[in-house]
This record gives C-alpha cells, structure tokens and sequence, in this order.
C-alpha cells in the first residue's frame, strides 16, 4: 500500500481571499515505511508575504522571488502523488490550497476522498488531549528538536512518524519491513499503476415472479389489506 504524507506552507489562511501556496513536501511511505522517497518544493506565489506568516514558516518574498510558479512544477507533483491516499494534519487546509492551486493552472482537482486527516485519528484516539503536531510529537517521542520554523518536507517527515503511531505504532511498521520483500521495480510499478478496482455486479431489486405470487398469496388471506390497493 502505497502512501503519500504531504504539508504546506502558504501566505495565509483562506485561498478564496487570495492566499497562495509557497511550499509543499511529500514523503512516501510503502505499507506504512517511508522509502526515502521525496517531493519538496518551493513556488513564487506573484504576491506580498504578510508579516505573519514568515513568522511562521520564515520564508519572504525575496527568497522566493526566483523561485518557479506551481504550474511549472505542477506535471512533477502529480506524478509524483499519482493515484496514492495522501495524508496530511487538518488536511482540509493543505487540500483546499493544493486544489486552488491546481485550478488555478486549469488541472482537475483531486478528490477529497483520498484524504487521510491525522487531526481526526488523533482526536478519535486521544479525545479531550492536544492535537498539534508539535504535540503528537511529544506524545509520541518523536524527536523534533530540529524543528525551529515550520517547514513543509520537515513537518510531512514528523506527520510520517506521528501517523505511523496513529495506525498502530511502530513495531506494526517494523514487522511490515521485515515482512516485505517488495522489489524496486515492484515499487516502481506501483508508483506507476493506476488504483483499478473490478466493479461489483448490480444487485437484483426488483421482486421475481415467485416472489410476487407468494406475496399475492399472503395479501389474500389479510382481511382488506393496505397493500393490496
């Protein structure tokens, strides 16, 4: 099973009031272990950055002024995610903005029903507790002591960690490594292939004509029954 934890960094909040993405970065992971594997980029958004949000993830105009725009980087992102779930901390935030971005060069969006939400695992699992990164982190002893600003490709390697403990801890993703001999071509497929699932056959609706006899059969022996109108 093929995965891809993803984050951003942006302008702001809200896309619809113009906010922009400035940086994404994927981490595959193979049935739950990351592969090393990795997509990280930074865009030009063709607006100011506001006081605010450099605070955050400390990135300024200036440094991306020479940086290219998402559509010219968008064919590599795609391929790279291909048809793969992706998973992302409040992932409604980081889709909203990937599929602004991806209208915005006139690609098709992608479908939410790919999402995985780490915010909603962790609150189904740890109801009432803090849900931040930082804090799943230290819940989990997920060392980010690296962490100074936040950083897209950083913060989807914690997310990585944090999921894997999320959906079972560690030690499944350790018995899944030792258990899988999947080849690099075999990886490499899979990367390739698109999710094909064989169509189930319609299920029968309509009563048959045994059934509608036995049906007439029982009404008849109902004293003015409503069904029979």
């Amino acid at each position: 099973m093929r995965e891809i934890v993803f984050d951003t960094e942006t302008t702001g909040l809200d896309p619809a009031s113009g906010d922009r993405m400035v940086e994404i970065g994927c981490v595959e992971m193979i049935n739950r272990v990351p592969t090393g594997e990795t997509f990280h980029a930074y865009f030009n958004p063709e607006r100011d950055m506001p006081a605010g949000a450099e605070a955050v993830h400390g990135l300024s105009s200036a440094f991306l002024a020479d940086k290219p725009l998402f559509r010219d980087t968008a064919d590599a992102l795609l391929e790279f995610i291909a048809d793969s779930p992706l998973v992302a901390h409040n992932a409604a935030f980081d889709f909203g903005f990937l599929n602004a971005e991806l209208a915005l060069c006139e690609r098709m969006a992608i479908c939410t029903s790919r999402m995985i939400d780490t915010v909603a695992l962790a609150r189904k699992r740890h109801p009432g507790a803090k849900l931040s990164l930082d804090a799943l982190c230290s819940r989990y002893g997920v060392d980010r002591s690296h962490r100074v600003k936040h950083g897209a490709l950083l913060d989807a390697e914690l997310l990585a960690q944090v999921y894997v403990e999320l959906t079972g801890g560690r030690q499944i993703g350790l018995e899944l490594a030792a258990h899988t001999t999947t080849s690099t071509d075999a990886i490499a497929a899979m990367r390739r292939a698109p999710v094909r699932r064989t169509p189930r056959p319609a299920r029968p609706h309509t009563a048959s004509a045994e059934e509608l006899a036995r049906h007439r059969a029982f009404l008849a022996r109902m004293d003015a029954p409503l069904w029979g109108s």
